[in-house]
């Protein structure tokens, strides 16, 4: 081969080039946003359950409500004497989460301690705990007749979690008319049936009218 001659054909020239790399997602980077929604989408009913499983039973006593407003779609909305800051105003302990002011900044957290009444009275329903101070983290040294429940402020109440309530279509008229009567006679006779863990995270259990009980 003249390698002076162009008109002779000259071999091709192969350069050398890296290959190709197809870029893979790593299996921790797909799996884990997965993985992480799927806490988020099983800690609740998990919370719920550890609640129900390990929580204390507590009576709370109810404030009264509209029967004729107390259904609201699927749903139901109650509220509770620990609900009403007047209630808690005279509380021990009250003054030092509020200071000077009236009311808690909306989302303040906010620790009632409810103590189980020493004799209850013959009922057809369980006695409601009775609050007997409030702080603003969870008290130490509680005896076993007391819990703490937790509430947030909406800067006029206080909730619970324990505020909206499912009940069954075909129960909602006979615990309509029932709440009626009741409230009528006794106000007290309407109680909610809680278990709280040991966070103060409560869930709602079932609800007295009288002697009748409504699971939930």
């Amino acid at each position: 081969m003249n390698p002076y001659n162009l008109n002779e054909p000259q071999p091709s020239v192969v350069l050398n080039q890296p290959p190709v790399v197809k870029k893979q997602i790593s299996a921790w980077k797909f799996w884990t946003p997965l993985l992480f929604q799927l806490i988020l989408i099983l800690a609740v009913p998990s919370q719920a359950f550890y609640t129900q499983i390990t929580g204390k039973t507590v009576v709370l006593q109810t404030a009264p409500v509209d029967p004729y407003d107390f259904f609201r779609g699927y749903y139901q909305t109650l509220s509770y004497d620990i609900s009403n800051l007047d209630t808690l105003q005279g509380l021990p302990g009250w003054k030092q989460i509020a200071k000077a002011e009236k009311y808690l900044p909306p989302g303040s957290l906010i620790y009632v301690t409810l103590e189980q009444p020493k004799d209850a009275t013959k009922s057809q329903h369980p006695p409601a705990w009775k609050p007997i101070k409030v702080s603003a983290e969870y008290p130490q040294n509680l005896s076993n007749n007391q819990i703490a429940l937790q509430g947030k402020s909406t800067g006029w109440s206080i909730e619970y979690g324990l505020e909206r309530y499912y009940m069954p279509e075909n129960q909602r008229e006979e615990v309509n008319s029932t709440i009626t009567e009741a409230q009528m006679k006794d106000r007290q006779s309407f109680v909610v049936e809680v278990k709280v863990n040991a966070q103060g995270k409560a869930i709602p259990v079932s609800l007295w009218v009288r002697d009748r009980n409504y699971k939930f």
